[in-house]
């Protein structure tokens, strides 16, 4: 029996969606507002959902607020109020775009749940750019 927890946080970031082989038209015409040179920012919220068998001992999966901490500690301190193209290490040479960035915090969150809550697995990402288009990520 497996049984999905999810946990709900939130960050605010600034992006510009823009394909340097291209050029300042064939951007405009892709991105639209999404590829100005000045970026443009969101409230993103990412959902995180991991799924295991409920302990014998406390009935949970995994503590909410663990999972909280890890998330805050290995994703979010690296994306609240940053530049996704400028300041964030793991979107370096990535277009950022909400997809790219599912991937990305799938990649960090599966290693890190591996070492330190093995008997947890990551199930999905979804991210939330504005309350009308979000993605999800079940891994590869």
């Amino acid at each position: 029996m497996n049984v999905y927890i999810c946990r709900k946080e939130h960050f605010n970031a600034a992006h510009r969606l823009f394909n340097p082989k291209w050029s300042d038209a064939k951007n405009a015409e892709v991105f639209g507002l999404c590829a100005s040179p000045n970026f443009h920012g969101h409230n993103y919220e990412i959902i995180t959902t991991v799924c295991g068998q409920p302990h014998e001992d406390t009935g949970y999966v995994i503590d909410a607020k663990r999972l909280s901490q890890i998330i805050q500690k290995e994703v979010i301190v690296y994306l609240d109020h940053k530049n996704l193209n400028l300041d964030v290490e793991f979107m370096r040479g990535k277009l950022p775009s909400t997809e790219n960035l599912a991937v990305a915090i799938w990649d960090i969150l599966f290693l890190c749940l591996q070492k330190q809550e093995p008997s947890v697995k990551l199930y999905c990402i979804e991210i939330y750019e504005t309350p009308k288009n979000f993605v999800r990520y079940y891994g590869k």
